[in-house]
């Protein structure tokens, strides 16, 4: 029931959230990596050392042998790169940038390889905010697994077509927004204060586990609608994201309340 809340309150969670931080972990846009970044506290004018781990989203361990690139921006003017093209064999760096004011800094990693083999380009890119006046965007909190608790499960695997739907889902498209990127916080917040129980339930009750499985297959025919479409601003995932709300709403309320007093009407036709 709480899993079925939480789709409904999409449209009010949806609204951008910020805070404070000094770490954030992020994708890289096909989820080869997670790139982890981190930081003191950022003066403006005085040289910070920017910590950057690439982690193995499998092992959950930093990936040795990058091969990466790193561009330091505000209002599209770079200040700090992009370096030729680098390799660390521990999979961290340290890269000292200076900050000259306060605003919102863009960090963007380009990885192009991965223990001495070449890949096709991914980025991360990070929101960094100088000064105490400005507010910086709550990173993604993720979940052990990297997949949805109840559907994984609900399908067995966290290999499962639905689940890699959820997750590919996720990566490839709310996260590329900055409302998707503030709902996926709100929303894992919540989400995760109940999951894992739901999910050992599943694990214990074959018939509930069954009933879950039906449940969250309209809901993975509506989501995979996003896949057909081009989300390319932030109006757009807001569009897309409240009617894919209100599509499920339709589904799991509407249609059983029209059932039920569809079946009401029958007995008091019938009964009298």
């Amino acid at each position: 029931m709480k899993f079925l809340i939480a789709m409904f309150l999409i449209p009010l969670l949806i609204i951008p959230a910020f805070a404070q931080t000094n770490s954030q972990i992020l994708p890289t846009e096909k989820g080869t990596l997670d790139v982890k970044l981190s930081y003191d506290e950022i003066i403006p004018g005085q040289q910070t050392k920017l910590n950057i781990d690439f982690i193995n989203p499998q092992t959950k361990k930093i990936q040795e042998h990058i091969d990466y690139k790193i561009t330091v921006s505000k209002d599209s003017e770079t200040i700090f790169g992009p370096i030729p093209l680098t390799h660390t064999s521990v999979g961290s760096v340290k890269i000292p940038v200076e900050f000259i004011d306060e605003g919102i800094y863009s960090v963007e990693l380009e990885i192009e390889g991965i223990l001495f083999q070449p890949i096709p380009l991914e980025k991360a890119s990070f929101d960094v905010a100088v000064g105490e006046s400005v507010v910086q965007p709550t990173p993604i909190p993720k979940n052990n697994d990297g997949g949805c608790l109840i559907a994984t499960a609900a399908f067995g695997s966290e290999l499962s077509p639905q689940v890699q739907q959820l997750r590919e889902l996720r990566d490839n498209t709310i996260l590329n927004t900055k409302s998707g990127m503030a709902f996926m916080t709100a929303f894992n917040q919540f989400y995760y204060s109940f999951s894992p129980t739901v999910a050992d339930f599943e694990r214990e009750q074959p018939i509930f586990k069954e009933f879950v499985k039906i449940t969250l297959t309209p809901m993975l025919a509506s989501l995979s609608m996003l896949n057909h479409v081009n989300i390319d601003s932030e109006q757009e995932m807001l569009g897309y994201g409240i009617s894919i709300v209100l599509l499920n709403i339709g589904i799991y309320i509407g249609i059983p309340v029209f059932g039920i007093l569809k079946v009401h009407k029958i007995k008091r036709k019938y009964g009298s």
